[in-house]
C-alpha cells in the first residue's frame, strides 16, 4: 500500500522549491536536458550532540519517484506564474516538456533502520540533472525528519533499558503530516506502540491508550470515575491516577482493581502523569503490592525525553512504561537534520563524469564529490569503522580512512575485517527493483544495528567518536580539486 498516496493526491511534483523549478528551466533553456548528474544526500552534524543517527524514510522516497508527474492543473499553475517584468516566469515549450517528464533515474540508498554517521551518503541520485534537481526538496523534507525523529526515539528508548516506550505525540505534533510521519519513524526507532490511530491504520503500528483527566472530572468522585471506565472496558483499564491526589487516586484505582477482578477481569495498571515521578511511582509501587496487584504495571507520561527517563531510573523510579510525546516527535531539543544534497559529478552524453566540489569558507561545507557510497567494516560483535568511497575508484589496498575534517587524522582497518556496502540499489532507470521490508524488520534492523555499536558511541554525554571516514585516494582526489579551483579563483 502507497502510504503517500492513502494521505495526498497521486503525485507532489509541486512539493518542491520554486528555485527548483527555475534551475529546471535554465538547464532546458541551455539544451542540457540530457547532460547527466550525481547528487549525494547527506548531513554534516549529529542531532541531539549524538553519536549516531537512524536513516528512515525511504518507503516515502519509493512512492513520491512512483507516482512523480506533474499534472494538468500542476501544468495551470506554473503557467499563471509571472516574473518581475510580469510576463511568464516560464514559456509554454518548457510546460509541454514537464507535462511529458518521466523520471528515469538511478538511486541508492541505505535502508531504513541503519545507523549512520556525518558525511555518509544517505541516498545517492544518478540520472539526467533536470530530473535529479527537481526532487531534491523532497527528498530532504522526507529523510531529514524521519531520520531525526527515529533517531530521538532510539535514545529515549535506550534511556528506558528494555521497558517499552509508548509515543504519544499526536496532539503537540506539527500538523497531520508531522504526526504520522513521526508516528511511523518512531516505531521504526524503537516505539512499542502509539497513540495516533489514523497511524496505526496506515503503517500497522500497535496502538494503546486508556482515558485522560476529562474522564475522571466528568464524574461525581474519584472513585465513581474508575468504576465507570471499569464498566465500559474492563480488558483495558489503566487509571490515570493524578487529577486530585496521586496516592489516594492509587488506592482508590486498587480498590475498583478488586472490583474488576472479582468480575475475572485484571487491572493492567495505573499512570502517572505529573508530581515528582519518581516519588510517586516508588509510593504507588508499594500500594499496588500490598494491594495485591504486583503485576500492575505503573505508566509514567508528563514532558519526558531521554534524560528526563535516564535520572528518573537513576532515582530508583518504578515506571515499567514510558508515554513520551511532545518531546519525541517536535524533536524538541534539535528540530531539524542538517541534511544537504550536493551536486558531486555531471557529464555530458557518453562522456566522463566530471567531479564537482563546493568551496566554502568554512570546511566542514566542502563536499565530497564522486559516485559515493559507504562500506562498513566490523569484527565479530561491533562495527568498527565506516569507509566513504567512490565507486569508479574503487577502494585502495591499505584500507586507510582518512576524517573528512582533519586531514592529520586517520585510521587502519584490518584486512580481514568483514564488510557490507550500506547504499543498495533503489531504482534502475526509473523503475523499482527494491523490495522493502516491514515496519517490524525496519523496526529489528534499528535494533540490531544499535546493538553492533560500541557502548561508548550509544552513550548520551559526550559520546565516542566513531570513525567514519573518506577512503585514501577519495581524500587525496578531494585535496586536490580544491586545490585546483583554489588556483583557478
Amino acid at each position: 500500500m502507497k502510504k503517500l498516496k492513502s494521505l495526498y493526491r497521486p503525485s507532489l511534483a509541486l512539493l518542491t522549491d520554486l528555485y527548483q523549478l527555475t534551475m529546471a528551466y535554465g538547464h532546458w533553456k541551455l539544451g542540457r536536458t540530457e547532460d547527466e548528474a550525481v547528487f549525494n544526500l547527506f548531513f554534516r552534524t549529529q542531532p541531539f550532540k549524538g553519536g549516531y543517527t537512524i536513516a528512515c524514510g525511504l518507503d516515502y522516497v519509493i512512492d513520491l519517484v512512483e507516482d512523480f508527474k506533474f499534472q494538468e492543473d500542476d501544468i495551470k499553475y506554473l503557467a499563471g506564474l509571472k516574473g518581475n517584468d510580469g510576463n511568464s516566469l516560464f514559456e509554454p515549450a518548457f510546460l509541454d516538456y514537464l507535462k511529458t517528464l518521466q523520471l528515469d533515474l538511478e538511486i541508492d540508498a541505505v535502508e531504513e533502520g541503519t545507523v549512520v554517521f556525518p558525511q555518509e551518503p544517505l541516498l545517492r541520485v544518478q540520472g539526467p540533472i533536470i530530473q535529479c534537481q527537481l526532487i531534491e526538496t523532497p527528498l530532504l523534507n522526507i529523510i531529514n525528519f524521519q531520520s531525526l525523529i527515529a533517531t530521538k526515539t532510539a535514545r529515549v528508548c535506550q534511556a528506558a533499558k528494555s521497558e517499552p516506550v509508548l509515543e504519544f505525540g499526536l496532539r503537540r505534533a506539527q500538523g497531520i503530516d508531522g504526526a504520522l510521519t513521526a508516528s511511523r519513524a518512531a516505531y521504526i526507532g524503537g516505539c512499542a506502540a502509539t497513540s495516533n490511530v489514523l497511524a496505526g491504520k496506515i503503517f500497522g503500528i500497535p496502538v494503546k491508550g486508556t482515558h485522560s483527566h476529562s474522564w475522571v472530572m466528568s464524574f461525581d468522585t474519584e472513585r465513581h470515575s474508575f468504576q465507570a471506565y471499569a464498566e465500559a472496558m474492563p480488558n483495558n483499564c489503566v487509571f490515570l491516577v493524578d487529577t486530585y491526589d496521586t496516592l489516594e487516586g492509587v488506592k482508590k484505582a486498587i480498590e475498583v482493581g478488586k472490583q474488576l477482578r472479582a468480575r475475572g477481569h485484571e487491572m493492567v495498571g495505573i499512570r502517572l502523569d505529573s508530581g515528582d515521578l519518581a516519588y510517586l511511582s516508588i509510593e504507588a509501587r508499594k500500594l499496588l503490592d500490598s494491594g495485591g496487584f504486583e503485576k500492575a504495571v505503573i505508566v509514567a507520561s508528563n514532558e519526558l525525553d531521554e534524560n528526563v527517563i535516564e535520572n528518573l531510573k537513576q532515582q530508583g523510579a518504578t515506571i515499567a512504561v514510558w508515554g513520551v510525546g511532545t518531546k519525541l516527535v517536535t524533536a524538541y531539543d534539535h528540530p531539524a537534520l542538517n541534511g544537504i544534497y550536493k551536486l558531486a559529478a555531471i557529464r555530458k552524453p557518453k562522456q566522463k563524469w566530471g567531479y564537482k566540489i563546493k568551496l566554502s569558507e568554512q570546511f566542514a561545507k566542502i563536499n565530497i564529490p564522486g559516485l559515493l557510497n559507504v562500506r562498513r567494516f566490523k569484527d565479530k560483535s561491533n562495527f568498527i569503522a565506516d569507509m566513504i568511497y567512490d565507486e569508479l575508484h574503487g577502494i585502495n589496498e591499505d584500507l586507510t580512512i582518512v576524517d573528512p575534517h582533519d586531514w592529520a587524522r586517520s585510521k587502519n582497518i584490518p584486512h580481514e575485517a568483514e564488510y557490507e556496502d550500506l547504499l543498495v540499489p533503489v531504482f534502475r532507470h526509473g523503475q523499482t527493483v527494491y523490495k522493502s521490508p516491514s515496519l517490524e524488520e525496519m523496526r529489528r534492523r534499528t535494533q540490531n544495528q544499535l546493538t553492533s555499536l560500541h557502548s561508548g558511541v550509544r552513550r548520551f554525554l559526550n559520546p565516542h567518536l566513531y570513525p567514519a571516514g573518506l577512503e585514501y585516494r577519495l581524500h587525496q582526489l578531494r585535496n586536490q580539486l580544491v586545490l585546483n579551483l583554489k588556483k583557478d579563483t
